[in-house]
C-alpha cells in the first residue's frame, strides 16, 4: 500500500473524506484575492514506558490529529486549525482561513496531482511491533544487561518511546503528498558508586525505524 493509501484511509476515509471532498472545500478556500491555498493533515500515535530499578515508573500512549487550513493573500496569510477531521469542519476552518480576503467567490482548484516522494521509511506502526508485555520484558533485559556490566552500578533507569505519523498535504495548485513517518528512541542513565562516591551517566539512540533497530 502507498503511503497516499495508507494516510488516506487512516485520516480521511474514518470522517467520511475522500479527495474530491478536499478538492471542493479548497474550491472554496482558494478565490478571487486569495494567492495560494493548502490542507495540512496530521495524524500522531504517540507510547513511551519508562522503567527504573527493575519496576515500571511510567508508561503513557496518546493519540493527536488534526488538520491545518491555510490560506496567503499577498503578504497576509490566514490560517485555522480544527482537530475534527470532517468535511463540515474543514468547510468551517476554509471559511475562517480565508477571510483575510473580502472576495466571497469560490476558486478554482487544479486536479490533484500525487507527488512521486521516495518512501525512506517503513510504512509499518512500530508501536505494533511488540506488545506491551513485550516492550516491559525489552526494558527489563536491558536494566539486566547494563547491570551485569560494572558491580558498581546501583540505579540504573531505562526508557522507550515511539511516534507513528502520518500527514497528508492538499494544495489548491493540484500538489497532493503523504508521508508516513516512524519514530524510536532508548536511553539508558546509570548512577555508579565507587569509595563512597556517586556519578551518573546516560547514553541513547533512535532513528526512524521500528522497535529492534
Amino acid at each position: 500500500m502507498s503511503d497516499l493509501s495508507s494516510v488516506s484511509e487512516h485520516l480521511l476515509a474514518p470522517g467520511g473524506l475522500s479527495l474530491d471532498s478536499l478538492q471542493s472545500v479548497l474550491g472554496e478556500l482558494a478565490g478571487p484575492g486569495i494567492d495560494a491555498a493548502d490542507l495540512y493533515f496530521q495524524g500522531m500515535i504517540s507510547e513511551s514506558w519508562s522503567l527504573e530499578d527493575g519496576i515500571v515508573k511510567e508508561g503513557s500512549f496518546n493519540l493527536d490529529q488534526g488538520v491545518g487550513v491555510r490560506a496567503q493573500s499577498g503578504e497576509k496569510t490566514g490560517f485555522a486549525y480544527s482537530n475534527a477531521i470532517t468535511e463540515d469542519a474543514l468547510r468551517t476552518a476554509a471559511r475562517a482561513a480565508r477571510s483575510i480576503s473580502r472576495a466571497g467567490h469560490n476558486g478554482r482548484v487544479q486536479a490533484f496531482t500525487s507527488q512521486d516522494v521516495a518512501q525512506l521509511y517503513a510504512p509499518d506502526n512500530p508501536l505494533e511491533v511488540l506488545s506491551r508485555a513485550e516492550k516491559v520484558e525489552l526494558l527489563k533485559r536491558i536494566d539486566v544487561a547494563t547491570r551485569a556490566l560494572d558491580s558498581r552500578i546501583q540505579q540504573v533507569s531505562v526508557s522507550m518511546a515511539g511516534v507513528w505519523e502520518r500527514i497528508l498535504v492538499a494544495a489548491a495548485d493540484g500538489s497532493l503528498a503523504a508521508d508516513v513517518r516512524p519514530l524510536v528512541r532508548f536511553n539508558v542513565s546509570v548512577i555508579v558508586e565507587q569509595n563512597g562516591r556517586a556519578s551518573g551517566a546516560g547514553m541513547g539512540g533512535g532513528g526512524r525505524t521500528d522497535l529492534p533497530f
